[in-house]
């Protein structure tokens, strides 16, 4: 297959620092769309994978899922993408598309397994994807996405992660007016769920251990912000919430939480501990509560959510780094110092 190389910004191990990489794009088969990167966000799983804490990173890898460009080549059968059109490609690139979720709609759940955006085996020409830290990517038009010009486009990149994974459980279990809804946690995800669970018109509040987010949490939309280390606080809320999201990826007191939910209430976990989290039973059978989890979205769910963000203004709040500054930016994350994504100027890169 005719390929072309291109420049990237990846590791070639675990240890080693992210750095200049050549990789190599195909050339444009007659259903794709070919994108050059404006802006790719940074999702903590880029740090994950780049580092091998996942224990499933091959070398080299070049990380990023969250990414924005302007089409520049679409092949001969492309329907919905032409050249200059504005364009986002999110966690996937493919997948089966003959299994009943990807039938349905429902593509992260893809029985055979999706194919990712970045550390995922490439069907075209072998060895591993290559993701958004590049120059350019080449996709199948099913799994590209439109994306406005109203909106400021480093803003929208975290989107297609941070923002598909806290709009589609808010969706799926019907969040809206006359609902209260619990976010907890106020970082790259947490950011998100307030703004889009407000939108919906829930009455939202916050959970934070940091009193110090107050004004942040309400300046992107909450309601109501609780101090969660003070049980006089949390007593208050006990049996007051229709729904919890979820969205923090360390050890902490679930059934805390499930105790806020009415009757048939359900906290779903976007948030990704690395350890078990321990539940009492009570804490579900008492309340007829459940305990849910959710990830992404597919790709109709999050064109509806680029659209609905769209027509409500909303982007993530983001600092701008060039790739040079990636290094730095994964120290900084790991030490939760952003408010509340990183996104890269591709630019950097060139």
């Amino acid at each position: 297959m005719e390929t072309k190389n291109i420049k990237a910004f990846g590791t070639e191990a675990a240890e080693a620092p992210l750095q200049t990489l050549d990789i190599q794009r195909r050339a444009v088969l007659a259903h794709d769309v070919e994108i050059e990167i404006l802006y790719c966000g940074i999702c903590h799983s880029d740090l994950h994978s780049a580092r091998n804490e996942w224990h499933g990173t091959i070398y080299p890898i070049v990380p990023g899922h969250e990414i924005v460009g302007r089409v520049t080549k679409v092949g001969d059968h492309v329907k919905h993408f032409k050249v200059g059109d504005l364009a986002g490609v999110g966690c996937m690139v493919d997948s089966c598309r003959e299994c009943e979720h990807c039938k349905d709609g429902l593509e992260q759940f893809c029985d055979p397994g999706n194919t990712l955006t970045f550390n995922s085996p490439d069907v075209h020409l072998g060895g591993q994807t290559f993701g958004g830290y590049s120059q350019s990517i080449v996709v199948d038009e099913n799994y590209v996405l439109h994306v406005s010009d109203k909106l400021d486009l480093a803003g929208v990149a975290p989107l297609l992660c941070a923002g598909i994974t806290t709009y589609s459980p808010l969706k799926h279990w019907k969040v809206g007016p006359g609902q209260k809804v619990g976010i907890v946690g106020i970082g790259g995800l947490g950011h998100m769920g307030i703004k889009l669970a407000k939108a919906m018109g829930a009455h939202v509040v916050v959970f934070t251990t940091s009193l110090s987010k107050t004004e942040d949490a309400k300046r992107l939309g909450a309601d109501e912000v609780v101090l969660s280390t003070d049980p006089e606080q949390m007593a208050k809320y006990t049996k007051t919430l229709n729904f919890i999201l979820d969205c923090v990826s360390a050890q902490h007191n679930i059934d805390a939480y499930l105790n806020l939910l009415k009757v048939d209430g359900t906290l779903t976990l976007v948030g990704a501990p690395m350890e078990p989290l321990p539940v009492t039973s009570f804490s579900l059978l008492l309340g007829r509560r459940s305990f849910a989890g959710s990830n992404i979205g597919g790709i109709a769910e999050t064109q509806e959510m680029l659209d609905f963000c769209a027509e409500h203004n909303i982007t993530a709040d983001i600092e701008l780094i060039g790739v040079n500054e990636v290094n730095d930016a994964y120290e900084r994350l790991l030490k939760g110092d952003i408010k509340y994504r990183f996104v890269i100027d591709m630019a950097s890169l060139k």
